[in-house]
């Protein structure tokens, strides 16, 4: 239950020309090696200056904003992506319905880009200034969750909690830090550049500070690959270096994606929940060190595949189907390889098929003298004590847990969408409790 989908955000940034400087001094000792590789440089490389702005062709790139569902779950995922998560300031159901309608502004704005206003120098700018005078949408998406926080007796909104919604709790092998839990609102930022998701947090805070306070964030990205004409599409690998969406549903199948993700109507919940999902999140440290000292075919049968590949060990790709029915004991798949114990592919575990959307992340080193870095889990589903919930007490106790420790994280329920200019997000759950 890994996401597998296509990257088209590959920046084509030129090469760097202190690396040919080097490369052509070598040549003095090498001869007719490096002359070879001097004459493969082109014009445009020996023009280049070491603090030229990396160049990228997709910046212009831009995801609908309205629709019945939001951005950023069955959108092709980016190169980056973060979760920030907030605690609600406002006190009164005013500022609640301002604040999600200044949200909606703020979104639609940095998702189609365009000048941001300009005000009397006097003042403070309207915008950071970090992308240039003009914002560009750069693939971004914003996808707005609540907590199970948010519904409580602040704003009336206490009877109209999404039925499923809980308040995450500690599974055996956690080591959950509450700076880095919950919150009333996660805002998932997601595009083709970190900066550009830099950007688009800073606005939400200067545009907000009497509404949201910011209560933890954590970044993370994807490997850009380059194309492979004629090759079926590969997943990205994490930070413990096997492919990390070789078995997730396919996100383009919108009926199955309507079983597996959506909430849908006829179900016992709130109307206004539909056509929305709850988004599980996890901040999962790697011991990479450890890992990395890990014998191959330990690491293999830990996780349930070969590693290059990331083929199954009943297959030679990885998009084949693991074949577990004639593999009982578990002699070649073991029975308790983390793929195996999240996804058995019985009738009865397919109700509980998620959708992944992780990134990896690296926060730099820890007192130990270690590496901080892991896996950024995000992941959503039609029923999270079916999907996720469930996954994760399979998954406890498994052979892996000695390599990663979930630190931070929460439940949320993402809102549906925003059908067209005259709603914004929120507002069906506003109308519930007569708000909106």
């Amino acid at each position: 239950m890994i996401e597998r989908e296509k990257n088209h955000d590959r920046l084509d940034a030129p090469a760097s020309p202190d690396r040919r400087r080097v490369l052509a001094g070598l040549g003095l000792a090498g001869g007719v090696m490096v002359s070879g590789l001097a004459q493969a440089a082109t014009t445009a490389d020996t023009d280049a200056h070491v603090t030229d702005a990396p160049i990228s062709d997709h910046m212009r790139e831009a995801q609908p904003f309205h629709g019945l569902h939001q951005a950023g779950i069955v959108t092709a995922r980016p190169a980056n992506g973060m979760i920030a998560t907030f605690d609600v300031l406002a006190t009164t159901k005013e500022d609640l319905v301002r604040l999600f309608k200044t949200l909606n502004e703020r979104i639609v704005f940095l998702t189609t880009g365009g000048l941001p206003p300009q005000l009397d120098p006097r003042y403070p700018p309207s915008d950071s200034g970090i992308l240039g005078p003009v914002v560009v949408p750069d693939n971004l998406t914003m996808t707005v969750s609540l907590g199970s926080s948010m519904f409580d007796d602040r704003f009336g909104l206490k009877n109209f909690k999404p039925a499923r919604l809980s308040r995450m709790t500690g599974s055996p092998n956690d080591a959950l830090e509450p700076e880095l839990c919950h919150g009333d609102i996660s805002v998932q930022i997601c595009s083709n550049t970190a900066d550009v998701n830099i950007h688009a947090l800073r606005d939400l805070v200067k545009n907000m500070p009497d509404l949201l306070y910011l209560r933890w964030k954590q970044e993370g990205s994807v490997p850009v690959m380059p194309r492979k004409p004629g090759a079926p599409a590969e997943s990205a690998r994490n930070f413990l270096g096997f492919r990390d969406g070789s078995a997730n549903p396919n996100s383009s199948d919108a009926a199955l994606m309507d079983e597996i993700v959506w909430v849908q109507p006829g179900k016992d919940e709130p109307a206004w929940t539909h056509y929305g999902s709850y988004q599980a999140v996890r901040i999962i440290r790697n011991f990479v060190e450890r890992w990395d000292r890990t014998p191959l075919h330990e690491q293999q049968q830990i996780i349930g595949r070969v590693k290059a590949t990331g083929a199954p060990f009943h297959g030679k790709t990885e998009h084949d189907v693991p074949d577990y029915a004639s593999d009982p004991e578990g002699k070649a798949t073991p029975v308790d390889a983390h793929i195996r114990l999240a996804n058995p592919r019985t009738a009865q575990t397919q109700k509980n098929l998620i959708l992944r959307r992780p990134f990896n992340y690296s926060n730099g080193v820890s007192k130990a003298g270690q590496l901080e870095m892991g896996l950024l889990f995000i992941c959503y589903q039609a029923d999270l004590e079916k999907g996720f919930i469930t996954v994760q007490k399979r998954l406890d106790g498994e052979p892996l847990e000695e390599y990663l420790k979930p630190v931070g994280g929460g439940f949320f329920f993402t809102l549906p969408g925003v059908r067209d200019k005259k709603d914004y997000l929120g507002r069906p759950l506003l109308a519930a409790a007569g708000l909106a």
